[in-house]
């Protein structure tokens, strides 16, 4: 049924002029969707305190509420058309009434890590692209039916929204940018084995995949407490996103994985002069996939010992100065930086202030829709790095599409990572053996088996002279047909 809904909205979006790329139907359906993940929130909550007998004030007036405007039911359970607003008088309210009153959230909410303020950030950053009224009552009546009440219901639906940022991400001309596969996510994930009572960021969230997947992790641990719960729930997951898809699509993808209030903050994590972080504003764990290419200004740029017009060098250096001492980090950045002489002094801080345990070298494909090559890098901050282990991942295909990535391929490093063991695909390099004017890390495997063409000169040329023939076949038959 959730997997039906999702495609009649998607059928219904396209008829929309504003809505023309995934992109569109996962920002105008994530807004739907996430007021009626709000109602029934408030409905379970207003039965919670019957229950106690304690009060319960709800976050949004009643005229406001996803059962007063968009789904008011007869005595059946049906939504009673008499009442439900749709076409020209539907748009009218959203847009000068609903629009305006949750956007003013961000201004009355007490803390930004309240549900209240989300709200106001959302409805302050988007906007509804939904020109017809009679279109918008349809995905309302297809969202009606779907229910956030039990947890086999939120998995299916959290699964569902996974595929469509998927193919949102696939959809962009930077793939990376909203979706890392999740495979390579739940690697990192395990080798970096976060604890509960540790605190995890983000600081370029984006569809909040680091995030979602660490607290399935760790919620799967055995014997966990209310107390434990509780403590997933409000003060272990915090993410920092600029831009206003991203930010809407990384909230409803946490709600969706069963956070009810999730403490991402709409904001350039780069905007911050990362000498003036102090202890209590560190994190145990840093897990993220920045954007790669950015150009951040001048100013940003100012804000960072080592000044560079790579974003994804600027956030290495605040990741490194987020982590506390003795706290860890799985992150993906380019293969690049690996070599490339502009990064030599970051290389040196990197190995100066952190133990640079693994390098995990990730194949071309790897990020659907955007070709760049990647690696992981796991470091823990407060000593120096001594020796790197290195393992070149080759899943024997060619990744795409229709060849993603998935955890059997990863299943080798795993087995091997936990004691840096080495192989015909991996093997460890001691600092003391790299250059100290540009550090240079690549990688450069020397267990790698050379293949050696077997032919003899007379076969080799019988096969050019073989595809000669062909080549000269092949335009012959061309011709013909002109």
């Amino acid at each position: 049924m959730f997997d039906a809904a999702f495609k009649q909205v998607d059928a219904i979006l396209r008829k929309e002029k504003g809505c023309s790329t995934e992109l569109d139907y996962v920002e105008q359906s994530s807004w739907i969707l996430f007021l009626k993940y709000l109602d029934d929130l408030e409905t379970d909550r207003e039965a919670e305190a019957q229950l106690t007998g304690k009060p319960y004030r709800p976050i949004l007036e009643e005229q406001y509420r996803w059962r007063s405007w968009a789904a008011p039911k007869d005595l059946d359970g049906r939504i009673n058309l008499n009442v439900a607003l749709t076409g020209d008088d539907l748009l009218d309210f959203v847009e000068k009434s609903l629009w305006p009153y949750l956007a003013s959230f961000n201004q009355s909410a007490p803390t930004a890590d309240t549900l209240e303020y989300k709200i106001g950030e959302i409805f302050s950053e988007i906007r509804n692209k939904i020109s017809s009224g009679y279109n918008l009552r349809d995905i309302i009546d297809r969202f009606d039916e779907l229910h956030f009440g039990s947890a086999s219901e939120r998995h299916e639906l959290s699964s569902l929204y996974e595929d469509r940022i998927k193919r949102m991400g696939n959809a962009g001309r930077n793939g990376g940018e909203y979706y890392t596969p999740r495979p390579l996510i739940r690697a990192i994930v395990k080798v970096i084995n976060p604890q509960i009572g540790e605190k995890i960021l983000d600081p370029a969230v984006g569809s909040a995949g680091f995030l979602c997947e660490t607290y399935e992790y760790m919620r799967n641990q055995p014997n966990l407490s209310t107390e434990d719960y509780e403590t997933l729930q409000t003060s272990t997951f915090y993410g920092r996103e600029v831009k206003s898809l991203a930010y809407i699509v990384g909230i409803m993808n946490m709600i969706l994985h069963g956070i009810e209030a999730p403490n991402i903050v709409h904001t350039n994590a780069l905007s911050q002069n990362v000498l003036d972080i102090q202890e209590k504003d560190r994190y145990n764990v840093v897990l993220a996939n920045p954007p790669f290419g950015g150009q951040e200004r001048a100013e940003v740029q100012q804000n960072f010992p080592i000044r560079s017009g790579e974003t994804a060098y600027l956030f290495l250096q605040l990741f490194i100065r987020s982590l506390k001492a003795g706290g860890r980090a799985g992150i993906v950045i380019k293969n690049t930086f690996l070599s490339n002489s502009d990064a030599a002094g970051l290389r040196r801080e990197l190995l100066s202030t952190c133990d640079l345990f693994a390098v995990l070298d990730m194949p071309q494909g790897t990020f659907q829709g955007a070709g760049v090559h990647t690696a992981v890098l796991f470091f823990t901050k407060g000593k120096a790095t001594r020796k790197i282990w290195y393992y070149q991942l080759d899943p024997g295909r060619k990744l795409g599409k229709s060849n993603p990535l998935n955890d059997d391929d990863l299943q080798d490093f795993l087995n091997l990572a936990p004691k840096s063991e080495n192989s015909q695909k991996s093997w460890t390099v001691f600092i003391d053996d790299v250059d100290e004017t540009l550090w240079d890390l690549a990688v450069r495997n020397p267990n790698a088996i050379e293949v050696i063409d077997e032919r003899t000169p007379i076969e080799i040329l019988h096969e050019i002279e073989k595809l000669d023939r062909e080549s000269t076949e092949l335009l012959s038959r061309l011709r013909s047909l002109l």
